[in-house]
């Protein structure tokens, strides 16, 4: 290929040179919710659906109501707890008198305590109805007596829906699930030979397999188990999301940046200049008439740059990015020869 051609091709030409290369261990790894900011809401009590005014997608705020469901175990304990609370007024009405009666020496001190007694065991009775409602997610004060409402946690987005209008829904059925998308985790396997290097707060670059995305952060967890089937370890990295661009179910790269071995390499090239040709990795070097195709012997990489341990001397120059269109046209010439 002559000059123009490589110009015309778009293939940019570099000369190897030293370079400095950190190390970095590259980690397959997924986009997750991030579970310390996602709920899972259920009824609490088994009932009907009587509304549903949150949607699929939705972002919904702390306390707004996703759901009312109508169930007849919290009308009996909103039922309960009302007949309590009349029981109270009256016993605090007695008790009032009574003592009123007893500072004028009208009625004996007996009365009181007696009247007291039977104030304590309604406050109880109250607090008891009261608890039940709570732990059956409910309010003390409703328009109806069995309404229950399903309310968002905390500001969060609807990512799954499981609830339509006239359903029956058990206590334990999974209706909603948010999740606060303003933070994600990056979460990978990590194998156990590579474990010394992935430490808590290590320093790391998540980029995306599919979008152009990328972002650094800390690992933030390391499992202390390794899988007896997998052998690896669970890790993750806690990701800020302000613009939603890390979707759950993402893949990634995770690159560990190591402070470690940073020593100049004599031989770099750039890692888009890298191809297999005969199951050989090669990289094709700029000779008179065209490219030589050049078996390398390669070392450590931090995904811009890779270390030439053999095969290549500095300054020489080389087919970077483009380099595939190389390969391509070698190709074509190997099989109109063959012919």
């Amino acid at each position: 290929m002559t000059d123009e051609q490589i110009h015309a091709a778009g293939i940019e030409m570099k000369s190897s040179s030293a370079e400095v290369i950190r190390a970095t261990l590259q980690l397959p790894g997924e986009i997750r919710f991030n579970e310390d900011r996602t709920a899972h809401i259920v009824p609490r009590a088994a009932g009907v659906v009587d509304s549903v005014s949150a949607n699929l997608g939705q972002k919904v705020t702390r306390g707004q109501v996703l759901a009312v469901v109508s169930s007849s175990a919290v009308s009996e304990v909103r039922s309960e707890l009302q007949g309590a609370q009349r029981r109270h007024e009256l016993a605090q009405t007695t008790y009032d008198r009574e003592r009123t009666l007893w500072e004028q020496k009208i009625s004996p001190e007996q009365d009181v305590l007696q009247a007291r007694q039977a104030l304590r065991e309604a406050e109880i009775a109250v607090a008891n109805a009261s608890q039940k409602l709570k732990t059956l997610g409910a309010s003390a004060s409703a328009n109806a007596l069995g309404a229950v409402e399903l309310r968002a946690p905390f500001d969060a987005m609807v990512v799954e829906k499981h609830i339509a209008i006239g359903e029956a829904v058990r206590e334990d059925t999974n209706v909603f699930t948010l999740s606060d998308l303003s933070t994600v985790w990056a979460e990978m396997s990590v194998g156990a030979g590579d474990l010394p290097r992935v430490l808590v707060g290590e320093r790391v670059r998540v980029k995306a397999s599919t979008a152009d995305v990328v972002a650094e952060g800390k690992i933030a967890f390391v499992g202390s188990l390794i899988g007896a089937q997998t052998r690896t370890a669970p890790a993750r990295v806690e990701l800020s999301n302000p613009k939603g661009a890390w979707r759950p179910g993402l893949f990634v790269t995770v690159e560990v940046l190591t402070n470690d071995n940073e020593t100049a390499s004599p031989v770099t090239v750039d890692s888009a200049a890298l191809q297999t040709v005969e199951d050989k990795t090669s990289v094709f070097v700029r000779v008179d008439g065209g490219f030589q195709t050049r078996p390398v012997r390669v070392g450590r990489s931090d995904g811009q740059r890779v270390e030439i341990l053999d095969g290549m001397k500095a300054g020489e120059w080389y087919a970077a990015n483009g380099s595939f269109i190389v390969k391509s046209e070698q190709g074509k010439g190997s099989a109109t020869h063959a012919h």
